[in-house]
């Protein structure tokens, strides 16, 4: 008898349905073709062990398996499940009527208990794009997958309960979830709020422009002076998510295996703070079978990288085109996968090698080379890409023992969404375009006009500083956010005044004692 089943495959974070077809025919043999991986492979062992558990057996019979299409490798265990189906519906031992309706996945235990696997909410997005009836998984997903609309959802917790399923049994029932209500549910939910962060009154600022305009930024101090701190606080300010980031987000961390244990929506941003000594494919994605890096995994987020110049080098290089494009093309000999990387860089670092350089209590020991040699560990054109350069120096006692509260995240967070606000309708008619930092030259030639005064500024610093032609465009963005944070329309000669003194960094205007 020939029975098909129905899995999936995760190829970015985008789902292929895998056809499994099984034929129950008389000998005593198992195959099984269609570029399985040794998971798939050894499945038959944790198959025939857990049918046992369930009352049933493994048929005397030939067995072969084919996993259509058949040139697409098939990888993990997730497999398990809709193969055991598959034996159990072609030998007969359960009924065969339904199990085309429904994808399958999850992975056996020895004893039948159904464990979780990656990637459900692209599976249970792809099954309703295909028209399935439902999705049968393990219990632990069941929620991720049930956020989607018209689509069956059943989390089973063993293989009996799945069995019974197929016989007529109401052994599981459908999960529901109403997805608005999960996802407003912790909408404005705020963990670490600026209300906590004592003076620092010009960073804060500066964290507020770069949060209405997307904009990349990195912090310069001395240990201690609070730029860790002030970075977690970041993603408190930014927008809360739309519905749609919600899902995109989500499906990112469903497919790393990094979603909450439980949860059905990513509601809050993400902060993803990698340590110094991560390799470039863990930052930007790969490996043998590409996997979403830190910078997909921080996609609608922000990615902190603290200790800048402790990054290795190429590293740090592999950055330039994500922070360009927004996405990582991750090739292979066969295939090749897009992984979204939409993500506001925040960077932080010392200002020389011992960390005290122009502090105003401490001495610095560093030599002026030895601080140039520091700040060259980080390439110009990377640099170039980073749109505010803030100095944090240490807050002075009388600021730290204030009893009067700082200004909150909540109302920080006002004013950047009215900017925003501002930005989508600026950008309404791109699919490209949804902040200032992601402006083309086009877009910066458009919205952003100098009367004859901030040309004239703009001119003299650009010369002054010798900045290169992209130093030029970011702090034509960065003024463009500013007057938006201002409520005006046009770009005023204080305004970029304002985005001038975030480029502390360039090369010719630091190091300078």
């Amino acid at each position: 008898m020939l029975v098909k089943t129905y899995a999936s495959a995760v190829n970015g974070i985008d789902a292929l349905t895998v056809t499994v077809e099984t034929e129950a025919s008389p000998g005593m043999a198992f195959f099984m073709v269609g570029l399985p991986d040794n998971a798939v492979k050894e499945s038959q062992q944790r198959i025939e062990s857990a049918v046992r558990v369930a009352g049933l057996r493994m048929p005397g019979r030939k067995i072969v398996i084919n996993m259509a299409p058949a040139d697409i490798r098939k990888e993990g265990s997730a497999y398990d499940l809709p193969l055991a189906v598959g034996i159990l519906a072609a030998s007969e031992q359960i009924k065969a009527d339904k199990v085309s309706d429904y994808i399958i996945l999850g992975e056996l235990s020895l004893d039948g208990t159904i464990k979780p696997i990656k990637g459900a909410l692209p599976i249970a997005i792809q099954a309703v794009k295909e028209k399935f009836k439902g999705i049968i998984l393990p219990a632990e997903n069941a929620r991720e997958a049930a956020v989607v609309n018209n689509l069956e959802v059943y989390g089973a917790h063993n293989i009996q309960e799945v069995v019974d399923f197929f016989n007529g049994e109401d052994s599981i029932q459908p999960t529901i979830i109403d997805t608005r209500k999960e996802f407003f549910e912790h909408f404005e939910t705020i963990d670490l709020d600026f209300a906590d962060v004592k003076g620092q009154s010009n960073v804060k600022r500066a964290l507020e422009i770069a949060a209405a305009g997307g904009h990349n930024v990195i912090m310069i101090g001395p240990p201690g002076a609070g730029k860790t701190m002030l970075a977690k606080r970041i993603p408190s300010i930014l927008p809360p998510f739309t519905l749609h980031e919600s899902l995109e987000t989500t499906k990112i961390h469903s497919v790393a295996g990094t979603l909450p244990h439980g949860s059905a929506l990513m509601t809050v941003r993400p902060f993803r703070s990698p340590h110094h000594t991560i390799s470039d494919v863990a930052l930007v994605g790969g490996g043998a079978y590409p996997q979403p890096g830190e910078i997909s995994l921080a996609h609608n987020g922000v990615l902190f990288l603290d200790e800048l110049p402790e990054f290795k080098r190429q590293v740090l290089e592999v950055l330039r085109q994500p922070l360009e494009d927004r996405e990582i093309t991750i090739s292979r000999a066969k295939f090749t996968v897009n992984y979204p990387a939409g993500f506001m860089l925040v960077a932080s670092m010392n200002p020389c090698p011992c960390g005290y350089y122009n502090h105003p209590d401490k001495q610095c020991e560093c030599t002026q080379a030895q601080v140039q040699k520091y700040l060259n560990r980080i390439s110009g054109p990377l640099l170039d890409r980073i749109d505010l350069h803030v100095e944090v120096v240490p807050v002075p006692f009388r600021e730290l023992s204030k009893q009067t509260p700082s200004e909150s995240s909540a109302d920080i967070r006002k004013r950047v969404i009215a900017a925003r606000e501002i930005q989508q309708k600026r950008y309404g008619e791109s699919s490209q375009t949804h902040c200032n930092a992601q402006m083309t030259s086009s877009q910066i030639r458009t919205y952003c006009h100098l009367d004859d005064s901030s040309m004239a500024l703009l001119k003299n610093i650009m010369e002054k500083l010798k900045l290169s032609a992209r130093a030029y465009d970011r702090i034509l963005k960065v003024a463009r956010t500013i007057a938006d944070l201002a409520g005006e329309e046009n770009i005023s000669s204080t305004h970029i005044a304002e985005a001038i003194t975030y480029r502390s960094l360039d090369r010719e205007n630091w190091g300078l004692r």
